[in-house]
Parts: structure tokens; C-alpha cells; sequence
């Protein structure tokens, strides 16, 4: 492995090696080890790596051009983008402004929020709520709606905090509720909330339909998307879903809202949007409160590379590839599998607590306890102990601390769209020995097979 001195900085000082090459769900380094990319990457990979037919399609568009500013010309890319994208989306959703990813999704999301509110003359209206844990982004605007103090906190007297309501946590509840009346009780915080800082005050509830790297894939009960959807238009707040992670097809549908059909008001997108081939997202919102901003004199907001022709050519080219292929059809197919294969492994190993996701946005859960859903010891940091311990397998996967990033351990598996049956085996294969060699760190129990 290469060691010279690097001047690239990022979170870690881990050693990796250079990344050779890539192709279909695997990676390969300078020394010639495959790695299965059980993450897709930061859960963006979402139609595979280095697929030839959309490679081809952004290179005629890197033969015509490769930038032109949004406010000089139109561009056939985004354009035809927007058009593909508004004809997937719930009815009366219709209105794209593209972005470069998922922080500047959400950053628009609320900003195009608050501005709409003060056209209908509430200028009282700016809070957003949002949920805890969350992970929203990195930008100050969007840290203010993230749900996460060991990301926020250091930050805390640069951004404007925003209310939060606890997340459908239901897993760990140990009460005598049934799913359906757990999903309206978690609901109902959201409109206690309302009605403790003001209603007159609350611009809008941002939430992620299915949980990313901070509730590690949750699902909440089908009731608590009904009801929280009731609250909003009942008190004229708009909804906004962060589908960041959820969109364009990880979880088996275009946007995950489908699963429960609702339709936000507004819907932020990236990730899996642009697969990783260019950095895209895009935020898509309702007609009329796009039409009713334009009308009082334009949106007052815009980033340099927003409708880039290059990067909306790759996004059109991924959606080719994702309809062709039938890539979100197989999402929810293959997610059934590996969802399967993950719950089987709580037979053999009683300190996986929990597995959950759908499509093939999913996780499982390291506990001390799985009847109490106890926490692993803090000082083990299993959330970076078994990624290793798969990475030098050769499987990536993802983690975090599941309880507000401080204790806690799950792990995302959640592989790009194109993933196969026999290839899920594998990912199951790689993770079952880096769990065997984790319990035997830590003398946990494994349950032996008993032979027929």
C-alpha cells in the first residue's frame, strides 16, 4: 500500500489504499483486492460503478459542453431532466431546482419554504421541525434541522437550532402498544410540539420516510405517515421529506413516500439521484408555491453548478439505466433477500437486537441485551470494530451510533441496485466471518448449528 505523506485531510487518519479501479458492485485497489461495495458508497452507488452506457452518454455531452450557467442558457439536460423527474413524482409535484447534493437539497428544501410562507404574507412562520436523532446535512442551515449533538454541537452558537420531536423509535419501546397505536403516539408529539412553540411560528416538519445513517434504516408504523401527513395540513404547515438517501428507487419505489402515498409538499433528492457519476440532487416542490414565489419577483437563492448540462446528463443517463434494468424492481426484490439473510443471522448471534430498511436501504443493530435492547459497551466502538473487521474481508459497510451518535452500533448493508442473489450470498458469506471473528474479540455468544 502506498504510504506517502498525504495533504488531503478528512475525518480520519485510517489508512486505505488507492482505489484502482471499479466495476459493477466491486472495488479494486493499487494492489489488485476486491472489495464488495456493501454501502454503495455512502449509500449514492446506486446503479453500480463504472457503467458503460451511462459513461458513454456523459461523454457526448463532455463533447458538446460541459458547462453553461443557469441564468445564460437552458441546457436539453436539464430540461429533459426536470421533465423525467416531475412525470415520477405525486401528482401536483412538478417543479425541479437541481443541486450538486444532499446538504444543498435540504438547504434549499427549508429556504424555499420560508420564503414561500412570507409571499402568503406569514412571516411569523420559520421554524422547522425536524426529528431526533436526524442527520440533515453539513451546511449551517441544514445542521439547525439535524437531530444529531455530536455533529451540531461544536457549531451550536454559529446556526439557529430548530425544534425537534423525538424519532419512531418503536423497536425499543417496551410498552403495550400496538405498532398501529405507537406509529399515532409518535405522531401526536409532532402536533405537541406545534402547539408548544406556537403554531403561528412553525413553518414546517422535515423528515426522512425511512431512516438513514443516524436511525440506521427505521421504519415507522404505516399510522404515523397518515397522521403526521393529517397535522401538517391541519395546521397549514408544509411537509417536506427528506428523501436524500430514500430517492430514486433505494427503498423499491421512486421516492419512498410511495410505500405510504403520501405526497409532501416539497421533496429533496441526491445520492443515488446522481449514482455517483456527478454530483446532482434536486429539490422538487409543489406548482403553486413555486409559481406564487416566481410571481413575487423570483426564488432568492442559487448555487454556481445548479442545472449543470454535464451532471444532468449522467442524472438522465443513471435514470435510463434504472428503467431499462428495472433496477427499483430489483431493489425490492433483492431487498427481500438480503433482508431475509440479515434476519436469519439473529438465529446464530443473540447480540444482533434488531434488523430493519426496506428495498435495500437496510440494517442491523449490535446490543448487549435483545430482549431490553441494551447498548454494547461505548468503550468496545463495534461501529468501527466490525467495519474493519469486514473491510479487511474484503465487504464495505456502513456505520453509526445509533443513540444520538454517542453509544449505540448499527450498520447499514445496502448495496448498489444491480446486486444479484448469488452476490448477496457473498456479502453474507464476507459478513458472517467478520461477525464470528467480533464475538470471538469480545467472547460473546454464537449460537452453534445443531446438525440434522
Amino acid at each position: 500500500m502506498t504510504t506517502e505523506k498525504s495533504h488531503l485531510f478528512y475525518q480520519s487518519r485510517q489508512p486505505r489504499p488507492f482505489l484502482e479501479r471499479s466495476e459493477g458492485i466491486y472495488h479494486y485497489d493499487e494492489n489488485g483486492k476486491r472489495y464488495i461495495d456493501g454501502s454503495s458508497g455512502a449509500m449514492v452507488s446506486n446503479i453500480g460503478h463504472s457503467n458503460p452506457r451511462v459513461l458513454e452518454k456523459m461523454k457526448a455531452q463532455m463533447d458538446r459542453s460541459t458547462f453553461g450557467y443557469r441564468l445564460h442558457f437552458r441546457t436539453h439536460p436539464s430540461e429533459d431532466l426536470a421533465a423525467r423527474v416531475a412525470a415520477r413524482m405525486p401528482e401536483g409535484l412538478d417543479k425541479v431546482f437541481f443541486v450538486s447534493g444532499g446538504s444543498e437539497a435540504v438547504e434549499t428544501a427549508i429556504k424555499l419554504a420560508r420564503q414561500y410562507a412570507v409571499t402568503q404574507g406569514e412571516e411569523s412562520r420559520y421554524k422547522v421541525i425536524s426529528r431526533l436523532p436526524s442527520y440533515h446535512g453539513a451546511t449551517m442551515g441544514s445542521l439547525g434541522v439535524t437531530g444529531s449533538p455530536i455533529f451540531t454541537g461544536k457549531f451550536a452558537p454559529m446556526f439557529t437550532e430548530m425544534p425537534k420531536v423525538p424519532a419512531p423509535t418503536c423497536y425499543l419501546d417496551r410498552d403495550n402498544l400496538t405498532e398501529e397505536e405507537r406509529g399515532i403516539k409518535y405522531a401526536e408529539m409532532l402536533r405537541e410540539k406545534i402547539e408548544a412553540e406556537g403554531p403561528e411560528t412553525v413553518l414546517a416538519f422535515l423528515m426522512e420516510p425511512v431512516g438513514g445513517a443516524s436511525t440506521g434504516a427505521l421504519v415507522a408504523p404505516d399510522s404515523y405517515y397518515t397522521r403526521v401527513a393529517e397535522i401538517c395540513e391541519e395546521y397549514g404547515i408544509l411537509l417536506i421529506y427528506d428523501e436524500v438517501m430514500t430517492g430514486a428507487g433505494r427503498t423499491g419505489k421512486f421516492l419512498a413516500a410511495e410505500h405510504w402515498g403520501i405526497t409532501p409538499d416539497i421533496v429533496a433528492m441526491s445520492k443515488g439521484f446522481g449514482a455517483g457519476y456527478a454530483p446532482l440532487g434536486a429539490v422538487v416542490a409543489r406548482h403553486d408555491i413555486v409559481e406564487t414565489l416566481l410571481d413575487a419577483g423570483g426564488f432568492l437563492h442559487g448555487f454556481t453548478y445548479a442545472g449543470n448540462p454535464l451532471a444532468c446528463a449522467a442524472g438522465l443517463a443513471v435514470l435510463d439505466e434504472m428503467e431499462e434494468q428495472d433496477l427499483i424492481g430489483n431493489a425490492a426484490r433483492m431487498g427481500d433477500v438480503l433482508k431475509a439473510r440479515l434476519t436469519a443471522l439473529m438465529d446464530r448471534y443473540p447480540f444482533i437486537g434488531d434488523v430493519r430498511g426496506k428495498g435495500l436501504l437496510l440494517a442491523f443493530e449490535l446490543v448487549s441485551d435483545r430482549e431490553t435492547m441494551k447498548v454494547l459497551p461505548k468503550e468496545w466502538n463495534a461501529h468501527v470494530e466490525l467495519v474493519e473487521l469486514a473491510y479487511e474481508r474484503g465487504l464495505i459497510i456502513y456505520s453509526r451510533r445509533t443513540r444520538s451518535g454517542y453509544e449505540g452500533d448499527h450498520f447499514l448493508v445496502c448495496p448498489p441496485l444491480i446486486v444479484t442473489e448469488a452476490q448477496i450470498d457473498e456479502i453474507i458469506a464476507i459478513l458472517t466471518d467478520a461477525l464470528e471473528a467480533f464475538a470471538a474479540n469480545h467472547d460473546l455468544p454464537v449460537v452453534e448449528e445443531v446438525s440434522a
